[in-house]
């Protein structure tokens, strides 16, 4: 009985260390996409449907996971004045293994106004298989249709990550 005691709390006490909380805090520079398209939904006036796909490249990675560069593909519905959007971003880091966040967020179509996002990270891979995370993004517009975004959050390896790890 004893012996299982031990086995559990030494368990239990990996587990806890292997879904650590780790911080996020990334700032992007994000250009104008360099692949778009515009569709008028046709309904009522000024409803618009976006579709885009562009780079961001990291200004500054203070957290715990080193991100350098990335690449987003993002859906619009623009009805007048604001728009809501998602999309998938790919980021590399670093050591050149990549995580995956999917995100959404409302915007304004006017270009002096902030944007913001909350992201989820779906996946990773090679030392970032098993990443799971959740955070916000605070995103400022300029006139050129560039972003420049300020995310923050924290993520946790799973399981499987730590048992790797060990071997």
């Amino acid at each position: 009985m004893r012996k299982l005691l031990l086995f559990a709390l030494a368990f239990l006490g990996s587990a806890s260390l292997t879904m650590a909380q780790s911080k996020i805090d990334t700032k992007w520079h994000c250009p104008k996409a360099t692949s778009e398209q515009k569709l008028d939904v046709g309904d009522v006036p000024d409803h618009i449907y976006w579709i885009g796909q562009g780079t961001c490249d990291a200004t500054s990675s203070d957290g715990d996971l080193k991100e350098k560069s990335g690449m987003f593909t993002e859906f619009h519905d623009q009805w007048k004045a604001s728009f809501n959007f998602h999309g998938y971003y790919n980021a590399t880091t670093d050591g050149g293994d990549k995580v995956h966040y999917k995100y959404e967020g409302s915007a304004s179509t006017d270009t002096t106004k902030p944007a913001s996002n909350k992201w989820k990270i779906v996946s990773g891979t090679g030392k970032n298989k098993g990443i799971k995370g959740s955070g916000t993004c605070a995103g400022t517009p300029s006139g050129d249709g560039s972003y420049d975004w300020t995310c923050t959050g924290t993520y946790s390896m799973g399981m499987g990550k730590m048992d790797k790890m060990g071997n």
